[in-house]
């Protein structure tokens, strides 16, 4: 019993990250399909959200389970790792804000590794592949024996632009915004509080890297062939769009989600870090 509570103990930022990611993403993955139907196909949130009610009820939760594998491990990881990166940095005397961006940064890297699940929520969300891709293990097993390993990283740059950089600014304004907010009296205001706190952080950082995940979209929208560098994949856009605004289509759907995300991220988190 004692081990497991020190085990417990060691390990708790990431399992109060996991277990924060996953209420968040059954919250959240309708509204997510929406604002991927606007990314891809440059349509308002009326023409996604009817592309969407066409294809049934039985598409709705199609490709969840990719994000639900990827971005539970992907907030545990940037919690946790966050977390371990960060207490040495501090007890060798590091500046604390260099120490919240190097650790910040370096959690965000890790996070990388799970880019195949990004890749596979792309293409089984794609209508294009409906017909073509049954599941998420009928996928795998196409990308593997057809173009190999290589595939599944499909659009890394741009997700390595948005990671790092996201996460330190997220725990720069999150550590501040602890500090300034009022502290609550009651167990609704502290709810209250810690939602506030990371509903407008999220929304913030999720707005200005918001081109990275269009780019990452349209870089992963397509299965074989050479893989598009990011100014290509920039040249390629506006050529089709004929807009900088494109590169936005959506965000405001996505501030929105971003907002119900983060906001139940960062309280589940905290509420789990009482509890355990």
């Amino acid at each position: 019993m004692i081990i497991s509570a020190r085990v417990l103990n060691e390990h708790k930022e990431f399992i109060c990250g996991w277990g924060a990611a996953t209420c968040n993403i059954l919250v959240t993955f309708p509204i997510n399909k929406v604002i991927f139907r606007q990314m891809l196909h440059n349509v308002s949130i009326v023409n996604a959200a009817k592309q969407i009610a066409g294809e049934g009820i039985i598409h709705l939760y199609r490709g969840v389970l990719p994000p639900l594998c990827q971005k539970s491990v992907s907030v545990s990881l940037m919690f946790g790792v966050y977390d371990k990166c960060k207490k040495p940095l501090l007890q060798a005397n590091y500046n604390p804000i260099l120490s919240t961006i190097l650790a910040a940064i370096t959690a965000g890297s890790i996070e990388c590794v799970l880019l195949p699940f990004e890749r596979l929520q792309t293409i089984l969300q794609h209508e294009r592949y409906h017909k073509d891709l049954i599941n998420m293990k009928h996928a795998v097993t196409v990308l593997w024996r057809t173009h190999g390993f290589s595939e599944f990283y499909r659009g890394l740059v741009p997700v390595l632009f948005r990671n790092g950089p996201s996460n330190a600014m997220f725990f720069l304004l999150r550590e501040d915004a602890m500090e300034r907010f009022p502290q609550a009296s009651s167990t609704a205001g502290m709810l209250l509080r810690q939602f506030t706190i990371g509903a407008m952080i999220g929304a913030m950082c999720s707005t200005v890297f918001y081109p990275c995940n269009v780019l990452k979209v349209h870089m992963q929208s397509r299965i074989g062939g050479p893989f598009q560098s990011v100014p290509a994949a920039i040249c390629e856009i506006y050529r089709e769009r004929g807009s900088v605004r494109a590169f936005f289509r959506g965000v405001h759907l996505n501030y929105t989600r971003s907002c119900i995300s983060w906001g139940v991220i960062n309280t589940a988190y905290e509420g789990l870090k009482r509890v355990l």
